[in-house]
């Protein structure tokens, strides 16, 4: 396993744990974001229980990197989609970056443990 992994692995788990927290139990701040990208109330508990789920795969994949790869696609898969919602709204790119910064990090750790995921099949 690798420590860079591991190191990535623990920091998007607690972004993703943090802003799935935020997203589910109804923020303030998330609830007038997923107001701005039109999107309705139920979808931000789906986006947050999404980003716990990333979360939970995430730390089970400092043990298992085949778990660790699938994790990391998922959340790559959700960080692609939250930046793409920014841009059809026309957000600045300022706050479409963070989501493809995230989408990035969580690709190098799919690619870092793909080796893993691959043997299991």
């Amino acid at each position: 396993m690798s420590i860079l992994s591991i190191i990535l692995q623990v920091l998007l788990a607690l972004i993703f744990s943090m802003t799935g927290f935020m997203s589910v139990s109804g923020n303030k701040q998330q609830i007038e974001q997923f107001e701005h990208l039109n999107l309705p109330q139920w979808f931000r508990i789906v986006t947050g229980l999404v980003q716990l789920i990333g979360a939970v795969g995430l730390v089970i994949g400092i043990w298992y990197p085949s778990i660790a790869a699938l994790a990391g696609l998922w959340s790559a898969m959700t960080m692609l989609g939250g930046f793409a919602t920014h841009i059809k709204a026309k957000d600045p790119i300022s706050k479409a970056l963070p989501a493809l910064i995230l989408a990035m990090i969580a690709i190098i750790i799919t690619l870092i443990n793909l080796s893993e995921l691959l043997s299991v099949f």
